[in-house]
């Protein structure tokens, strides 16, 4: 009896953390003693065999709404979100949008901006993904989703990105924020300037995690525009596309760390992009798959469960692959001749398309003939390989469709004047000019 007795007293005491707690990380045990695991927005893991049940389970439940999807009306696509957006990837058209201006809290989503600062941190050579990272006590102090970081603890920038984005670590992503911006207050205020340049109005931040915090929003739209800027940094996919990887490989507690977006494993062309999820906020994602040359981007927010908000998020997809074609007109790096080079290292360099270049429309209709026109800016040397020079204009008609970036395809140096007198020289023997 007085074992029953202790029993029910510690149930008491267990059972309100438990639902305080349920949409916080929690350590489960596997099999295997060795393998960690932790729980993901919301979503306890469990081991292997476990959580690959319950995903067959969840495919099986996002079929099902799939298929009640299919003859739904439009306005009715995403009925229990707040908000959402279809656009294209590529020109950003909109095929779909549901109170797409409206602020409203964002969950994790807001650190897609986060891994745009990061991934142009790497680009320019700021830091680089083997670098290691020392993770101080406010960031392993971070609550919410996490990969469990302890203050002192190293670990490279690689597997850091790869807990934002496959696990929305809030601890990786202050340990990422004070690297790159010194500060988790300075990273949060160049995500705030980031957002202006795109010149999105609808957005801002108070931290770089998405954690429920008064002033702390953003829109439907503004997360499209985000998404696809996030994405012209094709590295990205690399991060946001796996079902599960590892963290901690080489150490006695290797981290089993599986994907929070379902879609890239039960969606056909899915390989992105983040899900979020605060009392707040309720259940978001910002879902991007490629079908047939179009990608496209689909928003949802304020959802009521992970399952139904992965079941309208495909609706949404599905409605764009099923309406709506690409008409490519030239593909990402393809060549579009050479420009002259005065006072160069050379004196011709080739210039490519800097992303794909085509034009939505409607399945069923007959494709309307397009115009190209170049237009290039004055080079100033030196210049380096990926620079923009230009840009290239699809008309139809009059009207001006879509405008892209041109990129110059070779480094170019300055040389001086006796250089430049011998390359001419050279040339005209040649006959190259």
């Amino acid at each position: 009896m007085k074992k029953i007795c202790i029993l029910w007293m510690t149930l008491l005491l267990i059972s309100p953390l438990q639902v305080f707690a349920s949409d916080l990380p929690i350590p489960t045990p596997t099999e295997d003693a060795n393998i960690e695991t932790r729980s993901i927005e919301g979503e306890e893991m469990e081991g292997k065999d476990e959580l690959e049940e319950k995903d067959m389970i969840e495919e099986k439940d996002m079929i099902e709404g799939k298929d009640e999807a299919v003859t739904t009306a439009v306005e009715d696509l995403i009925q229990n979100a707040k908000a959402g957006i279809l656009i294209d990837a590529v020109t950003g058209e909109i095929m779909f949008e549901k109170n797409s201006h409206e602020r409203m809290a964002v969950a994790s989503l807001t650190k897609m901006v986060a891994q745009i600062l990061i991934l142009e941190a790497v680009e320019k050579g700021v830091t680089t993904w083997d670098e290691k990272v020392t993770v101080s006590a406010n960031a392993s102090g971070m609550g919410g989703s996490q990969i469990w970081l302890e203050t002192g603890e190293v670990m490279s920038v690689q597997d850091l990105m790869k807990g934002i984005s496959m696990g929305s670590a809030n601890d990786a992503t202050v340990a990422l924020a004070e690297k790159i911006g010194g500060t988790e207050a300075n990273f949060v205020q160049m995500m705030n300037d980031k957002v202006k340049s795109l010149g999105l109005s609808d957005t801002n931040f108070v931290n770089p995690t998405g954690l429920d915090e008064e002033n702390h929003y953003s829109s439907a739209y503004d997360l499209a525009m985000i998404a696809k800027e996030l994405l012209t940094h094709e590295k990205i996919l690399e991060f946001s596309s796996p079902y599960e990887d590892y963290l901690r490989q080489d150490t006695e507690t290797p981290y089993w760390l599986v994907n929070t977006n379902k879609l890239v494993r039960f969606y056909d062309g899915a390989d992105g992009l983040k899900t979020g999820h605060t009392d707040n906020a309720g259940y978001c994602l910002a879902g991007t798959a490629k079908k047939d040359n179009m990608r496209l981007i689909a928003i949802v927010l304020g959802e009521p469960s992970a399952s139904i908000r992965n079941t309208e998020t495909m609706a949404l997809l599905d409605y764009g692959f099923n309406l709506y074609q690409m008409n490519l007109i030239k593909s990402k790096n393809e060549s579009l001749g050479s420009i002259d080079i005065e006072k160069g290292s050379i004196s011709k360099a080739e210039i490519i398309t800097g992303s794909d270049i085509g034009v939505i429309e409607k399945k069923g209709t007959d494709s309307s003939q397009y115009t190209q026109e170049i237009k290039l800016d004055e080079i100033t040397l030196p210049i380096k390989k990926g620079t923009q020079v230009g840009t290239i204009q699809i008309k139809n008609g009059e009207e001006i469709i879509g405008e892209y970036p041109i990129l110059i395809n070779q480094d170019v140096e300055k040389i001086s004047f006796l250089q430049t007198f011998v390359n001419t020289f050279t040339d005209m023997f040649t006959g190259t000019k």
